[in-house]
């Protein structure tokens, strides 16, 4: 690796998105955040829509600051969540704004695509766990609602590829995000037409699946002109932003599992291939695309969305806990035996989460046993998935890696290494934007695989790792 090379991430979560400017110079790279900007929804008619035009604005509005300051770029990238996607007409207009995940109009789709193609038909085609809000339930329900959007579109793009297409003017599908779609044969890798012709869903707007890394061209002339950025290229990749934090695990080899712990936690491996039978069908565990032809076998676990929520109750009531105060509170009540199952539904979405818990603990738990007892349920939980994921591990799992935003809670880091009995392994929590970096040097030739890649990290990030205390 010689000389200088700059690299832009846009890393866009549901509420909002960031730019990231990686600057590598020999063997180190460092980064920066250089833009901050909303992800808004939009209620019209009562349906909920992602602000594709703000969002492009915003990014618009970053690459023209770069371009003033004479920034020169290798490339850029862009990493979203997943299932959404936006309609483009035969002239590359949008014909309407990409509906959000979170509007209920999927509900009780399932059961109705169930009665075309059975649940386990598609789980045993597709690998994906079922949720409401999979891209084929959503493409179900427009079909059947007969949708003009749906009904104009030539294709249609994924979010990451949607802003990609509106830099280069240049239509792809990337793997990792159309991997979440349940859409997806596991075996092809491309989509499956005879499941998608059995729901009476158009198959002639899908277009073929390209890997991450793969450069989809380059800014449109009257981008490069007005930002001032000049032709800078396009890297699909990997578009499904967890996809993109695993790629930036800093592990030494494949004996390990992960856990991209926030609001919500998902722990997985990284599969040579897709894991597909009647026991991960039963344990809900799903199979999404990863770089370098490899599967993230995961599951999807409650994570500190039961302490937001908490805090929420608290605040109202006049109690604002700070973060390190709920951390010191969990720290004073570490004996507290108290239990709960932080997947239970009853959890998912209470009027108050506060009460939910003390339902089952008993009305006289303090706020600190409460939060202690969220601490250790999340980590009890992270054991018993672990232990799953040995089951169907091709390898011997020996350390998981935490990253995203809760590798910083350091307690929970601990109580976890001493509930699973294997180290823990905390950071970096950038990881999103960090393997979507890393992607695209891949791509500019600059590193050769994701263990180049992942030493490289491991180098220039500080990770902490935790290791079980001896009872």
């Amino acid at each position: 690796m010689m000389g200088i090379h700059s690299f832009l991430a846009f890393d866009c979560g549901a509420t909002s998105c960031r730019g990231i400017l990686a600057t590598f110079e020999n063997a180190s790279f460092r980064m920066e955040e250089v833009c901050r900007f909303p992800t808004e929804i939009i209620e019209k008619e009562g349906h909920l829509y992602w602000d594709v035009v703000s969002l492009f604005r915003h990014v618009t509005a970053c690459l023209k600051d770069l371009g003033a300051k004479k920034v020169r770029l290798d490339s850029i990238g862009i990493d979203t969540w997943g299932v959404d996607f936006g309609c483009i007409r035969p002239d590359g207009t949008l014909a309407s704004l990409p509906r959000c995940y979170r509007d209920p109009y999927t509900v009780g789709v399932p059961e109705r695509v169930f009665e075309r193609v059975p649940r386990e038909e598609l789980y045993r085609r597709t690998g994906i766990q079922i949720m409401d809000f999979n891209t084929v339930f959503q493409l179900y329900a427009h079909t059947r609602s007969d949708d003009p959007a749906l009904k104009e579109a030539e294709c249609i793009l994924f979010m990451p590829d949607l802003l990609g297409f509106l830099l280069t003017g240049n239509r792809v599908c990337e793997y990792t995000d159309a991997s979440t779609s349940g859409m997806m044969d596991q075996v092809t890798r491309q989509f499956d037409k005879d499941l998608l012709g059995k729901l009476g869903i158009r198959t002639d707007m899908l277009l073929p699946i390209v890997p991450p890394g793969t450069v989809t061209g380059v800014l449109k002339p009257e981008l490069a002109a007005e930002t001032g950025l000049g032709p800078v290229p396009v890297v699909a990749v990997a578009g499904h932003d967890t996809a993109s934090a695993i790629a930036a695990v800093p592990a030494a080899d494949e004996r390990f599992a992960y856990l991209s712990s926030g609001t919500w936690s998902l722990m997985g491996i990284e599969a040579p291939a897709p894991v597909i039978n009647e026991e991960s069908a039963r344990l809900n565990f799903t199979n999404e695309g990863g770089i370098e032809g490899t599967t993230r076998f995961l599951k999807n676990i409650t994570g500190m969305w039961l302490l937001e929520q908490c805090r929420k109750v608290w605040k109202a009531a006049g109690r604002d806990y700070s973060y390190p105060e709920l951390v010191g509170m969990a720290r004073s009540e570490a004996a507290y035996p108290g239990r709960i199952n932080p997947d239970d539904p009853r959890f998912a979405h209470p009027d108050d989460m506060v009460a939910e818990i003390l339902s089952v603990l008993g009305s006289d738990a303090s706020d600190a046993q409460v939060v202690s007892c969220i601490f250790h349920s999340l980590a009890d939980r992270y054991k018993e998935v672990l232990e799953m994921l040995q089951g169907f591990a091709p390898f011997r799992i020996e350390k998981l890696h935490v990253i995203g935003g809760g590798s910083v809670n350091e307690l929970l880091n601990q109580w976890t290494a001493d509930s699973i009995g294997m180290p823990v392994v905390a950071g970096p929590t950038e990881a999103t934007a960090i393997g979507n970096i890393m992607i695209q040097a891949k791509a500019a030739g600059l590193v050769r695989d994701r263990w180049e890649m992942r030493r490289l990290i491991a180098e220039a990030f500080s990770v902490k790792t935790f290791y079980p205390t001896q009872k």
